[in-house]
């Protein structure tokens, strides 16, 4: 569902202290029912209109509500291969032009700088394991990636969640 539409920004933790439970209720009824008009949403919460669209606009202008989009399901779409790739960069061109290269690879979903023994952390997509190498040496052709360490997923235990530290 639309979970991760939930997340909160790193940095920004404070501000998850001022969600009152108002808020948590508006947070877990968009979760379970991400259709739902403003108007049904001040029904069900028992509140007027105004209310919950004011409080609804706070949590968007405050990063909490990141988006109302559609959650894809990769699988779905065709890639049934998932991994973990962790990437060594050469330090002197810092992160910033690997993470340009890799923002122009689709198969990457996300890209995370790391402490330890790498630099980056990807969550890459394929449709195959001849297609995962496929879509490895299209990341490891930056010269500003060195080594790169891959991790194949073999099934989700638990899905990518926010709304349980709502309350």
């Amino acid at each position: 569902m639309l979970r991760r539409l939930f997340a909160v920004y790193a940095g920004t933790v404070d501000k998850l202290s001022s969600i009152d439970e108002l808020d948590a209720r508006l947070i877990k009824l968009l979760a379970d029912e991400p259709r739902i008009g403003v108007l049904e949403c001040s029904r069900r919460l028992g509140v007027a209109r105004g209310t919950a669209q004011a409080r609804l606009d706070k949590l968007i202008e405050r990063g909490v509500l990141r988006g109302f989009g559609p959650e894809l399901d990769p699988v779905a779409l065709g890639y049934g291969v998932m991994a973990f790739v962790t990437l060594e960069i050469r330090q002197r061109r810092g992160h910033q032009p690997v993470a340009d290269h890799l923002a122009a690879i689709p198969e990457i979903l996300e890209a995370h700088t790391i402490t330890g023994t790498g630099d980056l952390m990807c969550r890459i997509v394929a449709r195959s394991n001849a297609d995962l190498q496929r879509v490895i040496d299209q990341i490891v052709s930056d010269e500003g990636i060195v080594r790169a360490s891959t991790i194949i997923a073999l099934e989700e235990q638990i899905h990518y969640r926010v709304l349980p530290l709502v309350g």
